[in-house]
């Protein structure tokens, strides 16, 4: 599985292609600031938020293969131009690219990328890297087993071994968010405790997230507070995880739940 950026750096190495991005939002919009799209000769690669915008938005860069000279930005009043009900403002702007672009172009869309660190190779992790392939995030995969990894992981996923696997906690990128889920209960409390002393000491860790029951969690603040943690530093521990209110214990679903949690916590840029 590919990312839309790599899609689109992969077939910008042997076709030109105009790229589309929102510069600019005022007022209601479908899509905000930093979102993009890619415009080939007879395909396109992400979106600017569909309906007529993205159909214009598509006709002008279209227009720029044959006349290099077309404007380069355009704005456009989403009620009075366009039709669209929400009935706000969006500058686009069109930019030629080519083969040579893709180093900086690869620069330019994947600043701004969160982190995520999962711990744990196991069902609901498989099916969270699945979802994460298609968001603004760089994710950090971590087990301490063996082979819990596919053959293929989608572009934006980094796989490693740790053994110990919270050995590893040192090692995340400042700003990472944090899914704990391995198949232990032991290695998940040891991740979560070290987790709590890098936050201690660096306060760098947003969201520490740790998957299981409200049972499980009682029983973790417990041993945790024995271990010498207070309440206000276990107060940053997001457990049960998931979005409130879901039942259904599916892997997939427990998956879409909790990347739309992280999501709602993540400003990083719009793809």
């Amino acid at each position: 599985m590919q990312s839309l950026i790599t899609r689109f750096l992969d077939r910008l190495a042997s076709s030109p292609a105009v790229c589309v991005r929102v510069l600019a939002t005022r007022g209601s919009v479908p899509r905000d600031t930093g979102a993009w799209m890619a415009v080939f000769a007879d395909s396109t690669v992400g979106t600017i938020g569909g309906g007529r915008l993205e159909l214009d938005a598509i006709a002008h860069a279209q227009a720029l293969f044959a006349d290099p000279n077309a404007a380069r930005e355009q704005r456009y009043a989403l009620g009075p131009s366009l039709g669209q009900c929400c009935g706000g403002h969006v500058t686009l702007g069109f930019e030629p690219v080519h083969a040579q672009d893709i180093a900086r172009l690869r620069q330019a869309l994947q600043a701004g990328h969160q982190p995520v660190a999962l711990f744990g190779g196991g069902h609901v992790g498989h099916a969270l890297v699945q979802v994460f392939a298609y968001l603004p995030l760089d994710v950090h995969w971590i087990d301490s087993r063996d082979a819990p990894f596919p053959a293929t992981v989608p572009a934006n996923v980094r796989c490693e071994h740790s053994q110990p696997v919270h050995g590893a906690v040192a090692t995340l990128a400042p700003g990472a968010r944090v899914l704990i889920m391995s198949f232990s209960h032991a290695e998940d409390l040891d991740i979560v405790a070290a987790c709590l002393l890098r936050q201690r000491a660096r306060a760098d860790l947003p969201f520490i997230g740790l998957i299981g029951s409200k049972t499980k969690w009682a029983t973790f603040r417990q041993r945790l507070e024995a271990r010498g943690f207070s309440a206000q530093e276990l107060a940053h521990i997001t457990s049960p995880i998931g979005m409130p209110g879901l039942r259904d214990k599916r892997p997939e679903v427990i998956a879409l739940s909790v990347a739309a949690q992280l999501m709602s916590l993540t400003d990083g840029p719009a793809l």
